[in-house]
């Protein structure tokens, strides 16, 4: 709806509230209210990213989101809220027909080499962090959750490295597999995140072909991969059949697309081509603040979907 159409509908609203019954007005705000707009694609909001306009209240917030005809969330933090806000989310996602995206799994190591030491104890920590995530994602209606192996080993080797990744990575994927969860692992670009392992599309495609489990699949970050690698759509291609989910940020700025220099519309085109049924996470801040940041967000949204 566009604003011309909205003001002159509120205004015809306000005559109707004056001279007709209180449930016509009623039944005609609702029919407002429902009026979503359609994306092609699921693409997924994050908490606190349309805060201006729903308040702090989490519930609030899905419910703006699915007003404005969102039909996924992703939720980096949800492992750590307590049991009953997690129990509250999820009443409201069923409720509201939303797809819950990824959350992180486990403790993220920025600076020490996790997984890719093979130290049995930083393993034995990694494999409980999945069995906690396992009661979260069923409690939370989720399949994926964001798995990043942590700092390279400056001592070993790197095929060491990848071999002792890959062993902890099949030990996990056993824990998954009779609950149909996917790990998926998010390859991290050199600038802001340097010394991590996990780099690159292929090297994620290699991994996860190592593992050779439908527990184990990749999480491709656009602008990860803008900066760390480029090529998009070809490394898309190339990656597809180990690609579970997607999460997007324009570049530089890493903020809602159309505020750099990615093609949205045509990636997403591509996608929608492709037939990929899985979440595209909004992984990105707001360009702008308060409410004008937000709608700007939501409108940037509708353009690179309109393809």
């Amino acid at each position: 709806m566009n604003r011309r159409s909205f003001i002159q509908k509120g205004a015809l609203a306000g005559s109707l509230l004056t001279f007709t019954s209180p449930l016509l007005a009623h039944a005609l705000e609702t029919s407002w209210h429902d009026t979503k707009y359609s994306f092609k694609l699921p693409y997924a909001p994050h908490i606190g990213m349309f805060k201006a306009h729903a308040g702090d209240d989490v519930v609030a917030q899905l419910e703006f989101m699915a007003s404005e005809g969102f039909t996924a969330f992703e939720d980096n933090e949800m492992a750590q809220r307590s049991v009953a806000e997690q129990e509250r989310m999820a009443a409201a996602m069923k409720r509201l027909k939303m797809t819950m995206g990824v959350f992180v799994a486990h403790k993220i190591y920025w600076s020490e080499p996790n997984l890719t030491s093979g130290k049995p104890e930083w393993r034995a920590e990694f494999l409980q962090h999945i069995r906690d995530s396992i009661t979260v994602a069923k409690r939370v209606g989720a399949t994926w959750m964001t798995v990043v192996p942590g700092h390279v080993d400056l001592h070993l080797n790197s095929a060491y490295q990848t071999a002792n990744v890959v062993e902890t990575l099949k030990q996990a994927a056993a824990l998954l597999e009779p609950h149909k969860l996917v790990m998926v692992l998010e390859p991290l670009n050199f600038r802001n995140h340097p010394g991590q392992f996990l780099k690159e599309s292929p090297q994620a495609f290699q991994i996860c072909k190592a593992v050779a489990s439908p527990s184990c699949k990749i999480l491709y970050d656009v602008y990860h991969q803008q900066i760390q690698e480029g090529n998009l759509i070809p490394n898309l291609e190339a990656c597809w059949e180990e690609i579970a989910y997607i999460q997007v940020g324009d570049n530089p700025g890493r903020n809602e697309p159309t505020t750099g220099e990615i093609n949205y519309r045509n990636l997403f085109k591509y996608l929608h081509e492709k037939g990929y049924q899985g979440v595209i996470g909004m992984e990105h801040g707001n360009s702008q603040t308060g409410k004008e940041g937000e709608r700007a967000v939501i409108e940037a949204y509708k353009k690179v979907d309109a393809f």
